[in-house]
């Protein structure tokens, strides 16, 4: 039967599947990706993965797999191939499609974490239909994948989408990034994590507890959470004014406060548009295998494509 590998590497597991023409999820695996043994051991474990992904198509489905899809974290040169930075996993420069391509002897597609989930999202997922989309999910950080016409654009250097770093509150919180006031800063799950633990008093406290809180009608809780709100649609009203999206879909792990984030989420964009049209905001609908169909539909684009003189090993 014919397939494809499609693997996503997270900075603490990977996760991996044999998807069919038509997306069937033909053959799932999980495994750590092992960064305490450094970035080479890291490296070392992706390709013996995907080789023993291969491996198993050959034995069970007849065949081995005719593409491979990876995504993974950090700074990422799609256009070469190459996994340029990620800090939690240490490695620099590493030229990962090449290597994978080697082992494999197959073409192979490298993409960025967030934008690989987010074509999946856009193309199967909440956003199914929508011509011009925006993924935003609100994890550790906040990150974003602008959707067109059925492909993630990544940009001029790799940097698209990076939404978290829009400067919501000129002078704020100090952002590792160099700046003050980044989005990230306010309204990641991280940030509503910290605050709500700094307004209740309890060190282990995170968003979920907050968002249980505002549910219970705590005045703290949804002090915190309204201001974490009011800077998210600040930052996505700077993202509609630019790209003028149909669809923002907003994931990670804030958004499975449901819509105890969603419905003032609404009200707070739609209070701040002015000639701007209101998009459709929903919830994202792949959960944590966004990025792994995702990088299925890369590896499924490489066999359909009719140019590869830039994608090939």
């Amino acid at each position: 039967m014919r397939h494809v590998i499609a693997l996503d590497v997270g900075g603490t597991g990977m996760k991996a599947a044999l998807v069919g023409a038509r997306g069937e999820l033909l053959h799932r695996a999980r495994r750590a990706t092992g960064r305490e043994r450094g970035p080479d051991a890291v490296v070392e474990g992706i390709l013996d993965f995907a080789a023993e992904l291969r491996a198993y198509g050959v034995e069970h489905l007849g065949e081995p797999a005719a593409a491979a899809g990876v995504a993974v974290p950090g700074i990422v040169d799609e256009q070469h191939g190459v996994a340029a930075y990620a800090a939690n996993l240490g490695w620099r420069d590493i030229p990962l499609r090449d290597l994978l391509g080697d082992r494999l002897g197959t073409p192979v597609a490298l993409g960025h974490d967030v934008r690989t989930g987010g074509l999946a999202e856009g193309r199967i997922g909440a956003g199914k239909g929508a011509d011009r989309f925006l993924f935003v999910p609100l994890g550790t950080g906040i990150a974003g994948a602008i959707g067109i016409a059925g492909r993630v654009e990544s940009g001029a250097h790799g940097f698209a989408g990076e939404i978290g770093h829009i400067v919501v509150r000129p002078g704020g919180s100090a952002c590792p990034c160099g700046q003050r006031g980044c989005l990230e800063r306010y309204a990641s799950a991280a940030a509503v994590s910290e605050a709500w633990a700094r307004a209740c008093g309890d060190p282990d406290a995170d968003a979920a507890d907050c968002a249980r809180a505002v549910l219970s009608g705590d005045p703290n809780a949804v002090r915190v959470w309204q201001e974490a709100v009011d800077a998210l649609a600040d930052g996505l009203l700077t993202a509609l004014t630019l790209l003028d999206p149909g669809a923002l879909i907003i994931g990670g792990g804030l958004a499975e406060a449901g819509e105890t984030l969603f419905t003032p989420l609404r009200e707070a964009v739609e209070r701040r548009i002015t000639f701007q049209k209101q998009p459709q905001i929903l919830p994202a609908a792949l959960g944590d295998t966004a990025g792994c169909l995702g990088a299925g539909l890369l590896a499924w684009d490489l066999l359909t494509t009719t140019d590869r003189t830039e994608v090939t090993p």
